[in-house]
């Protein structure tokens, strides 16, 4: 069988993302669509503030004005004063309270003193307008607060609420399906004959996507058999993605390319120049998506990390799918690198990055401990401590 060249990873990444088109729009309640993505641009539907405010605690009143002053009233947060301020008059005001008619500036409270209704300057300070938030400052009536793609994060969903939205229009979440296959695979972690391992790659997976699957469907573990594979890839009925882990490769018993061919899919790319997870394949069936990972657990990780992740995010309309690098400082010494990309497992820590010692993708301990994979070029030179490097950043329990 002549195989094809294994694709760049940004290449592959492209050709996966250029597949995909966002999931159909609905509308949901504001707070419920945390993690979900916009399905169009969200305008502002009020002004914020919608007058001029105070943005500090003190006293409003004409500015240009030294004092003495008469205290006529109080203006407080959700408790404006009815009237207006006149030439040698002043209002207490709290931080967030709406200006009354005739004051254009605020005097700090710490630098009045105040004797019953008479207020006067205590030598420190003067009523300034800058102490005022003005009208519209932060967004007003009509303006695009958040772009189509964006994803609702706390802040998000602050800020849509703030615009005057009691629901928002969301791409609908894709489902998945996990297919877990092996002859050596154990369902029972507690009970493993000397030739098995327990199955932990769809539980793995499973976690990863947590927030961003609708439904999460494991099936498995699924023998190394032709028939087998073809029939838990039908059982997974109408998933947006099938995802199987292991018997991606070229090995006698890695079954998951004829398996796809006889249940009728088409294979759109087969292999990564990156180490690990070399043998990542990617299908399509109609409008369902394949990945087919490689079974060791690390490359199984990685490229659910780097493939997975963003087909989920790319059909629940992200914007930016992918996962970015930052750069930092090695804080240890890397040899040379071989002639595929490799993501090195290491620990990110005082503003510098570490490779591992055990990088075999099979090391789930190593994996474990990991809060960062470091991106090394092909044929990358001998690194000193120091050097920077991109890396990508593995988040707490290692989901991105």
């Amino acid at each position: 069988m002549s195989l094809p060249a294994p694709l760049p990873l940004p290449e592959a990444q492209a050709r996966l993302l250029a597949l995909t088109e966002p999931l159909p729009a609905e509308t949901v309640a504001a707070e419920q669509a945390l993690g979900r993505c916009l399905a169009r641009p969200l305008p502002a539907i009020r002004t914020q503030p919608p007058a001029d405010l105070s943005a500090m605690d003190g006293y409003a009143m004409r500015e240009g004005e030294s004092g003495p002053w008469s205290v006529i009233g109080e203006s407080a947060a959700g408790h404006p004063f009815a009237g207006a301020v006149m030439p040698g008059q002043a209002i207490r005001i709290s931080t967030g309270a709406l200006m009354p008619e005739g004051a254009d500036a605020v005097l700090l409270q710490e630098h009045a003193r105040r004797e019953g209704d008479l207020l006067s300057l205590n030598g420190e300070g003067t009523p300034v307008s800058r102490h005022i938030r003005r009208a519209g400052f932060d967004f007003a009536k009509g303006d695009e607060v958040l772009a189509a793609g964006t994803r609702i994060g706390p802040a998000q969903l602050a800020l849509a609420l703030s615009a005057g939205h009691a629901s928002l229009p969301v791409h609908r979440l894709p489902d998945l399906a996990i297919i877990d296959s092996g002859d050596e695979l154990a369902p029972d972690p507690g009970n493993c004959a000397e030739h098995q391992i327990p199955a932990s790659n769809g539980a793995m997976l499973g976690g990863m996507v947590r927030g961003l699957a609708r439904d999460v469907r494991r099936i498995g573990p699924v023998a190394d058999d032709l028939g087998a594979l073809a029939a838990a890839l039908a059982g997974a009925g109408d998933a947006d993605v099938i995802v199987t882990s292991g018997g991606a490769s070229v090995g006698d018993h890695d079954l998951v390319r004829p398996a796809l061919e006889a249940w009728g899919g088409d294979i759109a790319f087969w292999r990564v120049a990156m180490k690990p997870g070399k043998p990542l394949l990617v299908a399509r069936k109609g409008g369902q998506f394949v990945l087919g990972l490689p079974g060791n657990p690390v490359s199984s990780y990685v490229t659910a990390l780097l493939f997975l992740l963003p087909l989920l995010r790319a059909l629940a309309g992200n914007a930016k799918p992918l996962l970015q690098p930052i750069c930092v400082p090695l804080g240890a010494e890397m040899p040379a690198g071989g002639a595929r990309l490799e993501l090195c497992r290491g620990i990110l820590a005082g503003g510098t990055v570490s490779p591992i010692r055990e990088q075999d993708s099979s090391a789930l301990r190593a994996l474990s401990v990991a809060n960062a994979l470091i991106e090394r070029p092909a044929g990358a030179p001998r690194a000193p401590a120091g050097t920077p490097v991109p890396v990508h950043i593995l988040e707490s329990g290692g989901i991105a």
